[in-house]
């Protein structure tokens, strides 16, 4: 759970710093394309560390369920964002973009720990 807590402690504090430089509605872009890739990597971490501890093996096959849900996720939240709450556009995108890649690599790297210490009963 500590890695919850590295994804979203950062996360916000970079949100918080952003939003005391921009006006309300670039902040408010800002946050939704934030909490979209943030919810969604929370979620999947805690997912994948659960799985691997309880069955290494069916580790894989929630990997690519949960890849093809995301796929889907994400479309249909960047659709609503855009077209429903009508949030800027670009600073949305960068936010969202940035906050996509970063926890992404934020969860390899944790993956890439849980690997090294092996699974555990």
């Amino acid at each position: 759970m500590k890695e919850v807590a590295w994804m979203a402690g950062p996360s916000v504090a970079a949100w918080l710093v952003s939003l005391a430089m921009v006006e309300r509605p670039v902040g408010i872009a800002l946050f939704f394309g934030m909490l979209g890739p943030l919810v969604i990597a929370c979620v999947s971490w805690v997912l994948s560390e659960r799985t691997y501890k309880r069955d290494p093996r069916a580790l894989t096959g929630l990997m690519l369920t949960a890849f093809a849900l995301k796929m889907v996720f994400f479309g249909g939240y960047v659709a609503v964002m855009l077209r429903v709450l009508h949030l800027a556009a670009v600073p949305f995108a960068v936010s969202f973009s940035s906050y996509f890649i970063a926890l992404h690599l934020a969860e390899a790297l944790f993956l890439k720990r849980l690997f090294a210490g092996g699974p555990r009963a």
